[in-house]
């Protein structure tokens, strides 16, 4: 499968960040990371993990949808590249940031056709489709062997309500204080904010189809 190209996540989260005004510091604490794995992440060093991803795009104040949105920009300036605390580029960077709310994915996309995100932790998120103006994450989500939502073995919480289905492999399913295993076929739904965690303790790969559809 050759997939869809899709722009760094590390420099879409670097101008969201510059655009919001907020500091690599700022972030890295109020997301509970080290500055140093921000930076990586931003310079593509490192890849996020499901619940690093997650904590960045709530505190910026973003949607995981408009990662996928691959708006090309003009290269900036310089003068304004060698001065991060300047203004002039904070427009440039939202606009080239947000979401195009006319972008329509679909209505069929073929396997070839999907915009793909590799994740830390052996997750991979291909986008499945997307309807102008609305604010879903439809993707086909795969866990491979050893692969799991958090790397350091931590919940994560963020907004929305999640609905999924195991088409093939198992995955194990952490939610609150309850443990599940989920089998081809199984079925979740829950609210985002509950404390979860998924994780593939098996030697094939997870693979399902999940919608994350934010009420915020």
């Amino acid at each position: 499968m050759t997939p869809a190209a899709v722009p760094p996540v590390g420099a879409r989260i670097r101008r969201a960040r510059l655009a919001k005004g907020v500091s690599l510091r700022a972030l890295a604490r109020d997301v509970g990371v080290s500055a140093s794995l921000v930076s990586q992440i931003e310079t593509g060093k490192s890849q996020p993990s499901v619940s690093t991803l997650y904590a960045i795009t709530t505190v910026l104040g973003i949607s995981v949808e408009s990662l996928f949105d691959a708006v090309e920009t003009a290269a900036v300036p310089p003068a304004a590249a060698a001065a991060p605390a300047a203004r002039a580029p904070v427009l440039h960077a939202l606009a080239a940031f947000a979401a195009d709310p006319g972008r329509r994915i679909g209505p069929v996309v073929t396997p070839g056709e999907r915009e793909v995100l590799e994740l830390d932790s052996g997750v991979v998120w291909e986008r499945l489709g997307h309807v102008p103006g609305t604010d879903v994450d439809f993707l086909q989500v795969t866990y491979r062997p050893g692969g799991a939502s958090s790397g350091a073995g931590g919940l994560m919480r963020h907004a929305g309500t999640e609905y999924g289905c195991l088409t093939s492999g198992e995955l194990i399913l952490t939610l609150g204080f309850e443990e599940y295993t989920l089998r081809p076929g199984d079925a979740v739904c829950f609210e985002s904010t509950t404390p979860h965690r998924y994780r593939n303790d098996g030697a094939e790969p997870a693979v399902g189809v999940w919608f994350v559809f934010s009420d915020t």
